[in-house]
This record gives structure tokens, sequence and C-alpha cells, in this order.
């Protein structure tokens, strides 16, 4: 009897947590924060020629561009000989990847990207040759073929100037693949169905296992860890996919999470989430400049030693280095706790810190633990 009321205690206690906290969240469709197990993307890879390229293509040295012409051209019927280097110029060598859905089938198109591996300056105005494209067992699972949209542009002068905008050796075919093999999901006849968080979180886990089981009935979903929840759902295929488009649309409140504070170090950029917030903290903002200018001083006499009046002498370089310093005053800045992060940083900016000093105060702040966040520097 104790251990039952224990643990209706810890139930009800549990439940009520979960309703308090929620009720600040932001609820969101569970398909907008959970991957379906199985419901995944994959890597296809191929090697392949692209052809009719305006003297922009893979030089002579590049040896495998001319084997795979070589090869494809045997196929054909045509021979030749052993010691034959062709040029080919208008040909380039290169690599065909493409992304395709698990429950993609046969005959549906894909878009693919293809990019040189030789020395080819512009794939602008080519053609991919039929190419195999593989998955990571090897299986052939879609052909592609097609005129490549190149992006970018290359052009070059007699005297060796030259202008390349954006990237010329890389383009995509849209629509430049068939899919020719099938790729079963995982799951399809798999009587559990997992849902894997984009954000793993205990509170939206527990809260997720607990909006189903109020839908669905007891029993029906179990959160396993921060990331993962387990659901029983229906074997016949109709009943699944009715069961599953059901659960997608379940409204769920999202746990919190750490506040983060994003600072780009190259462009000065700073990115908060929401309720950034700090404990009480005095900033000091100032520091020393130092300035050095070199100049040279060339002097020549009109006579050396022992010359004539007009005979050159030697010419003497005469260093002459001036060093400046500069200090700012330093004013001290405080601001009392749950100060937001913004006002500190729209205050720093103020002053006229630069971002190097913006960067050095959030990671002295973040150092010292007054930032109630997390502190990313990219």
């Amino acid at each position: 009897m104790m251990k039952f009321f224990q643990h209706s205690f810890i139930s009800s206690l549990v439940a009520g947590f979960l309703l308090m906290v929620s009720s600040a969240s932001y609820a969101a469709p569970i398909q907008y924060i959970t991957d379906i197990y199985g419901d995944r993307t994959n890597q296809l890879i191929g090697y392949g020629v692209v052809v009719g390229l305006d003297g922009t293509g893979d030089k002579s040295q590049v040896k495998f561009t001319q084997q795979s012409i070589v090869n494809m051209i045997k196929q054909f019927g045509v021979q030749l000989d052993g010691g034959i280097n062709p040029k080919l110029k208008n040909v380039a060598a290169v690599t065909v990847t493409a992304v395709v859905d698990s429950h993609k089938g046969p005959g549906q198109k894909l878009n693919v990207t293809v990019s040189s591996i030789g020395d080819a300056k512009s794939l602008r105005g080519g053609t991919l040759l039929m190419t195999q494209l593989k998955g990571a067992d090897g299986n052939v699972y879609a052909l592609a073929q097609g005129n490549v949209v190149v992006g970018g542009f290359s052009a070059e002068g007699n005297d060796g100037s030259s202008i390349t905008h954006n990237t010329p050796t890389a383009g995509r075919i849209p629509n430049g693949a068939t899919v020719e093999r099938a790729l079963t999901a995982e799951n399809d006849d798999d009587p559990t169905v997992y849902l894997q968080l984009k954000k793993p979180n205990y509170q939206t886990a527990l809260n997720i296992s607990k909006h189903i089981n109020q839908t669905f009935g007891p029993g029906v979903a179990k959160a396993l860890n921060k990331g993962r929840v387990e659901v029983a759902a229906p074997v016949d295929s109709e009943d699944r996919i009715m069961f599953i488009s059901m659960l997608e649309q379940l409204e769920i409140e999202e746990g919190k999470t750490i506040p983060k504070v994003i600072f780009n170090s190259r462009s000065g950029t700073v990115v908060f989430s929401d309720n950034v917030t700090v404990s009480s903290a005095a900033v000091s903002q100032g520091g020393i400049t130092v300035r050095i200018q070199e100049d040279q001083y060339v002097s020549q006499p009109g006579a050396a030693i022992g010359g004539g009046i007009n005979a050159p002498g030697r010419t003497v370089v005469t260093d002459d280095s001036q060093i400046n310093v500069e200090e700012k005053d330093g004013a001290a800045m405080i601001w009392p706790q749950g100060t937001n992060l913004q006002e500190i940083v729209n205050a720093i900016n103020q002053v006229g810190a630069t971002p190097t000093d913006l960067m050095q105060i959030l990671q002295a702040l973040d150092e010292v633990g007054a930032i109630n966040g997390e502190l990313v520097v990219i």
C-alpha cells in the first residue's frame, strides 16, 4: 500500500510539474520536433564524364579521363590502339552525387550535383553521360544523365589575366537522375515506431509520451530517454499510415532549453536566444593603442674621401622610428541581477567597442559565470 501511495504521489507530482512548466512553453506538432526512425535520406555517388565543353575540360595530363573515354568508346565497337593518347580538352571527369528518400520508387526523379575531379576550368555547356549512382552498400539505385547547369563562369585572356565568378567547376542537373531500385524503409512492417527528437530534451520526451497516451490510450507510448520515444503502431499498412498521420499532428509543449549566445568572431555578429540574462556584473572597457611609424632617410655625400669633387660617395640609409602610445579611459559599467544580455551588448556598442572588444567582454562574463546561458563562438 505504501509503494502504491508513493508511486501515485510521484506520478501526480510529475504530472503537475509538466502541466505547470508546459503552460509557458511553445506548442508544436510532433512532425516539427521529431523524426520517425527509418524515414531517412540516403546518399548516392557515382563517377562519370562530362562532354561537349568548349576547350575547358581536363588537360592531357589527367590520365583517368582519357582512360574513361577509351573504355566507353570500346563498348560501342570502336577499337583503339594501345599507344593512342587522345587529347580530350572538351571532356572532364566528374563525381555525381544525389540524395534519395527511403520511400522513392523506380521511375521517380532526383536532382544531382556534378563536380569536377580533374583540372577542368569550367563545366559550363557540358553534358553528363549516363552514370550509375551507387549507395553505401555498392548497389546501383539510380542512373544520371543530362545537361549541366553551372552558376559560375571563368574567362582568361592571352596575357594570362583571368576572371572567375562563383564556381564554374561544379553544377547541377535538375531531375537529372532516375531511380532504378527502391530503398525499403526499415520500419515499414515494425509494430513499433520510434520518434527521435531533433533537439533531445527530457521534458519534451515526457510531454510527447504523456500526450500520446492521453490521446490513444495508456501504454501506447513510452519515453526511452531524452532523445527517443517508443510508440506502439498498427502493423497493417493503411492503419499504420493513418495512425502516423494523426500522430504527427499532435501539438506538443516543448521543454525549456539552455539559452544560447552565438558570436561570430569574423563578422562581429551576435545572435541571442530568448531570455538570456546575466548575474550582477561590472565591465570596464578600455585599452592601450600602440602606433609605430617607420621612416627611412637616404643621404649620398657629394664626394668620397680621396676622390674628385664630383665623385659619388657611399649611400647612407638612416632608419627613423616613431612610437606613440595612447591609453583610453575605461569607464566601468554595472548591471543588476537579471539584466537582459541584449541591453549589455547595446551599451557596449554605444561606447565604441570593436567586435574584438565585445567578444572579449562576452568571454570574460562567461568565464566568471555571469551569463545565464551558453556562449558559443564560431
